[in-house]
Parts: C-alpha cells; sequence; structure tokens
C-alpha cells in the first residue's frame, strides 16, 4: 500500500474508533512512509530507531489527530520533529566528544567548515550576515553590534533571527 492521504485517513479515523486491525495496518504503512521520509535525512544506523521512536509518538499523539484534517501532514509534522530532536541528540553527542579529543590536531576540517560557512553566510542580504557574524560568530553582544553597524538594537536582533531562519531553510533543502 502506498502512502495514499484518503486510505491512511481512514485507517486512522477507525484507529480513533478502537478498530485494531486497522491500527495495524496504519502502522505499517506509517512504517513505511516513515522509512522513506527518514532515509534520505539519516544514516541508515540510526534508521530504524527513529522510524519506532515515531510511531510511538504517533501512538502517543493518535488521539489528537482532528479527521477533518489531512492525515499526512500530521504525521510528517511528527516526523519532522523527531528527525530535530535526533539531530540535537547528535549535536549534544559531537559537542561532548570534541571536548574529550585534542582540538586542533587537524585544522583541514575547521578550514572546510569555514569555508562553508562563508559560502552559506554570502547568501544571505549584507545586513544578515554582518549582524550574525559579529554576534554569533564573534561573540559580540547585540549592543557592540548595534554600535559596529550603526543599526538599531533591534533591528540588530531582527536581522539575526530572519538570517538564521534563512540558513535552515537553505541548509533543509540539500
Amino acid at each position: 500500500m502506498r502512502a495514499d492521504e484518503a486510505a491512511l485517513a481512514r485507517l486512522m479515523r477507525l484507529s480513533q474508533q478502537g478498530d485494531k486491525q486497522a491500527y495495524a495496518t496504519l502502522l505499517e504503512s506509517c512504517q513505511r512512509w516513515l522509512r522513506s521520509y527518514y532515509s534520505r535525512r539519516v544514516a541508515p544506523s540510526s534508521l530504524d530507531d527513529l522510524v519506532q521512536e515515531t510511531l510511538i509518538a504517533l501512538h502517543t499523539k493518535r488521539a489528537s489527530w482532528d479527521a477533518t484534517r489531512p492525515f499526512l501532514p500530521w504525521l510528517a509534522a511528527i516526523a519532522r520533529y523527531r528527525w530535530v530532536d535526533h539531530l540535537r541528540r547528535l549535536y549534544r553527542a559531537d559537542e561532548h566528544e570534541l571536548h574529550e579529543e585534542l582540538v586542533g590536531s587537524d585544522e583541514e576540517p575547521g578550514i572546510a567548515a569555514r569555508i562553508s560557512l562563508d559560502r552559506l553566510l554570502g547568501l544571505l542580504p549584507p545586513a544578515q550576515e554582518r549582524a550574525i557574524a559579529l554576534v554569533k560568530i564573534e561573540g559580540l553582544s547585540i549592543a557592540e553590534a548595534s554600535a559596529a553597524t550603526g543599526q538599531s538594537e533591534s533591528l540588530v536582533k531582527v536581522n539575526i533571527h530572519r538570517g538564521l531562519k534563512k540558513l535552515a531553510a537553505l541548509i533543509e533543502k540539500e
């Protein structure tokens, strides 16, 4: 069974009414859809765990699905939140490993990361690029960045927020 909105919504409605057969079929269909969704986003070693975490989240949140709304966007939202949580765990694990290693023994990855960061920042409007560079990379306060750029403090905050949002969108496209 391919991920068909109408069929999945019907299965979910039946599941909410207590139909165990429909619920088993729904979970099987969602599992296939989630494997496809995550296979392009995570390492194969993380795929099964992430699919299971998402199915558990679907199970615990199934009562919150509104039958007047489409099912697949609801499932995709749950999957996306689980994926973001997964990325946060990976980031925290990598951060912990960095503290345990000797940092700076090989400069090539750092140089490559800086080049990638510079390329990404170059895609932003100059005001957003400058505000992010000053506050998030160089560590200046909002007030110091405001003085350095001639922008008001609130405009510096807005430029950082909009710039980071645009960067996130650009990264998700990849």
